[in-house]
C-alpha cells in the first residue's frame, strides 16, 4: 500500500521492511554510484536513494518500492532505499516555471501566468491547504450553532444595492447579471423560518480595480440571522467564529504558517478586539496619523484600516478591530438606522485590511420605503423586498467575510490574488 512522505518515518521506526511511495520528482542530485531524488506528494517530501541513474526530468511522476531507513541528514530524517522504480509519466525537460524554486523570489505575474505549474510549489499550495481548513471551520462552527447552509442563484435580474458594478450575462432573449451578493436570498430564508443561514459561494464585482486588495470574483462567507436587536449580536458572533477559525488553523496548518513565516492569532485575542464607533475610530486614526507625521484622514481608508489595527494590537493585544455606527450616507438603503445620522452597521478590520461588512437590516416595510426615498429610489424598483417585508419579516441582519482576504491576512500575503486559486481581475481569465 502506498504511504505518504509523512508516514515513511514511522514505518522506518517500526522496522517495516518495504514501503511503496509515489509522487513528483522535486529535485535530483546525481553523485555517480549513488543518486538522490526528492519525491514530493501531498504530504510533503521524502528522499529516495538509488544505485542507478534513470535520466529523469523534474516533475516526472514516479512510483517506487524500497526499504525505509532513518537518516537525520535527509529531509524529514528518513529516506527510502529504492529496490523497484517505475516512471508513471515523464515530464518534458523544459519547465516554463521552476516548481522547486523559492516562491518569494518569483514575481506575482509569473506565478499567475504559470498557475497550472506554480500551484505545485509547496509554499503556494499550502495557501489552499490552509484555506480549506478555514472553509471547514467556518461551516462547522455555524452548523453547530443552529445555522443551515444554503445555495443561492448567481444569476440575478439586478444588483442587491441597486448599483451598476455588475457583470451582464446573455440569458436566452434577455440580460441578467452575476450576483454581487446573496443577501436578498439570505433574508428570504431567514423569513422562511430557518432563522439562521449561511452560504459559501462565489460573488462578483465588476469594479475596475487593480489593487492588492480586490478581486472581481471571490469566495464570500455569508451569514444572516433573525431576531436580533442590533449589530452587536453579529459582531459577537463573528468574534466567536474567528476565534474558532484561529484555533483550527493553528492546530492543523503549522506547515503553511511555517512556509509563510506567519501564525494565527491566539483564539482568545478575538474576544479582546475592540468595537469602536465610526467617529471615535476616525479620532484614533488621526491621533495615530499625527504621531507619524501624516496628513489628516477623513474616512476609514486603507491607510486608516492599517493604523487602527496597529493601534489595537499595541493597546489591546489584538490586530482585529470592529468599527460600527457608520454614517447613513456611507451605508446602503436597507441598513437599519441607529438614529438620524448613524446606522447599525459595522466593518471588521484584521491585520490592516477590511475582511467583513455587515449590519442589521430594515425589516419594516414602511421604514424601508422611507429609507428608499432618502436614496432617491422607489419601492417598485425592489418588488422582491416589498413581498419579503410586507408579510412578516423578523428583525434580522448579517455579514459577509471575504475568504481570500482572511486567508491572505492569516499568512501575511501582500496581494489577495495569491490567496485566490484561479484569480479573476480586469485582465485575467485563464487558466
Amino acid at each position: 500500500m502506498r504511504l505518504l512522505s509523512t508516514e515513511i518515518r514511522a514505518a522506518a521506526e517500526n522496522g517495516t521492511a518495504s514501503v511503496e511511495a509515489a509522487g513528483w520528482v522535486h529535485r535530483i542530485r546525481e553523485l555517480g554510484a549513488v543518486n538522490f531524488i526528492i519525491l514530493r506528494d501531498r504530504g510533503g517530501t521524502v528522499q529516495l536513494v538509488l544505485n542507478e541513474k534513470h535520466n529523469l526530468t523534474l516533475e516526472s511522476v514516479i512510483k517506487v518500492e524500497g526499504e525505509p531507513a532513518l537518516n537525520e541528514k535527509a529531509p524529514g530524517g528518513v529516506e527510502i532505499r529504492v529496490k523497484k522504480f517505475e516512471i508513471l509519466n515523464m515530464a518534458q525537460a523544459e519547465l516554463p516555471y521552476q516548481v522547486n524554486g523559492d516562491a518569494s523570489k518569483i514575481g506575482l505575474e509569473s506565478i499567475l501566468d504559470n498557475r497550472i505549474l506554480s500551484l505545485r510549489n509547496p509554499k503556494i499550495r499550502a495557501v489552499f491547504e490552509l484555506q480549506s481548513v478555514i472553509i471547514e471551520a467556518f461551516g462547522g462552527y455555524l452548523r453547530s450553532h443552529g445555522f443551515t447552509e444554503i445555495k443561492t442563484s448567481k444569476l440575478v435580474s439586478g444588483g442587491t444595492e441597486g448599483g451598476t458594478e455588475l457583470f451582464a450575462v446573455d440569458y436566452f432573449d434577455s440580460k441578467v447579471y452575476l450576483a454581487q451578493s446573496p443577501q436578498f436570498y439570505k433574508e428570504v430564508m431567514v423569513a422562511s423560518g430557518l432563522e439562521r443561514v449561511f452560504e459559501i459561494a462565489p460573488a462578483y464585482r465588476a469594479e475596475k480595480h487593480d489593487t492588492p486588495r480586490h478581486l472581481n470574483e471571490y469566495v464570500s462567507f455569508d451569514i444572516e440571522m433573525g431576531f436580533i436587536d442590533s449589530e452587536i449580536e453579529l459582531i459577537n458572533l463573528e468574534k466567536e467564529l474567528l476565534a474558532h477559525i484561529f484555533e483550527e488553523t493553528q492546530k492543523k496548518c503549522q506547515n503553511a504558517f511555517s512556509l509563510w513565516k506567519s501564525s494565527a492569532p491566539l483564539p482568545e485575542t478575538a474576544a479582546k478586539s475592540p468595537v469602536i464607533g465610526y467617529e471615535e475610530a476616525l479620532k484614533i486614526v488621526n491621533d495615530e496619523a499625527s504621531k507619524a507625521g501624516k496628513a489628516r484622514i477623513f474616512d476609514i481608508t486603507p491607510e486608516a484600516e492599517s493604523l487602527l489595527c496597529a493601534w489595537s494590537e499595541r493597546e489591546n493585544g489584538s490586530a482585529l478591530v470592529f468599527v460600527n455606527e457608520f454614517p447613513r450616507r456611507y451605508r446602503p438603503f436597507y441598513t437599519y438606522p441607529l438614529d438620524a445620522s448613524r446606522t447599525m452597521s459595522f466593518d471588521a478590520l484584521f491585520r490592516g485590511l477590511e475582511i467583513t461588512t455587515g449590519g442589521k437590516r430594515q425589516h419594516d416595510y414602511a421604514c424601508f420605503c422611507e429609507a428608499l426615498t432618502k436614496f432617491g429610489l422607489k419601492p417598485e424598483y425592489f418588488p422582491g423586498y416589498a413581498t419579503l417585508l410586507k408579510f412578516g419579516c423578523p428583525p434580522h441582519g448579517g455579514f459577509a467575510v471575504g475568504c481570500e482576504r482572511l486567508t491572505a491576512r492569516l499568512l501575511g500575503i501582500a496581494n489577495v490574488k495569491e490567496a485566490s486559486l484561479f484569480p479573476r481581475d480586469r485582465k485575467r481569465v485563464l487558466p
